[in-house]
């Protein structure tokens, strides 16, 4: 199973990208909210992998954050949900406004979604109201700390994740990272929650 790819960005397309890791390019679905976030070609690019094996295909969806990957896994989950709906959820609604909207009930929003239905909603929220993850940050990789870029990105993405608008969080992170000089994850987002709290 492929669970992280890391590479450079061939294509970009909404909702598919081709990243190229050591020579092979692999054709990756995204939701809306990962492309956006992603460089032009020929960028770095780093992504969480959900593998999905069929007998017919072996398809991957990639995904910027660790929230939207355990997301995403949660509404597979749901019998008559498959990826496609899932992608559709993530890149109609930002993460912590699904959490929120299901721990709301909120059918009006989640309805408000193309390609999910009212039906559909009931059935997310029926599901997930008691199973969701807590808005969290993105886990460190084995083998040490993430490298500044990848680091950059995690504490971006915590940080949206948390309601912040991007350019508050990318000026908080960026005064982060110099702060704490190769801190871990966890030091350098305190830093910069303590900074967006001046």
């Amino acid at each position: 199973m492929i669970a992280r790819l890391r590479g450079k960005l061939l294509e970009k397309q909404p909702n598919r990208i081709v990243v190229d890791v050591g020579g092979v390019g692999y054709d990756v679905a995204v939701p809306l909210s990962t492309f956006y976030g992603l460089g032009e070609a020929g960028a770095d690019v780093a992504l969480r992998v959900h593998t999905h094996v069929r007998e017919d295909a072996l398809a991957l969806y990639g995904f910027a954050t660790a929230l939207e990957l355990d997301l995403f896994e949660r509404l597979i989950g749901i019998s008559g949900i498959g990826p496609k709906v899932g992608l559709a959820v993530l890149s109609g609604i930002e993460p912590s406004e699904l959490i929120g909207a299901i721990e709301r009930g909120d059918l009006a929003r989640l309805t408000a979604i193309p390609g999910v239905g009212k039906k559909t909603s009931e059935r997310i929220v029926l599901e997930l109201k008691d199973r969701l993850p807590r808005v969290r940050p993105a886990v460190v990789e084995v083998g040490g700390e993430p490298k500044a870029p990848a680091l950059r990105d995690d504490l971006l993405s915590a940080l949206m994740n948390l309601g912040y608008h991007r350019p508050l969080a990318e000026k908080a992170v960026d005064f982060a990272i110099k702060a704490t000089a190769g801190g871990d994850f966890e030091r350098t987002l305190k830093q910069a929650l303590r900074e967006l709290a001046r």
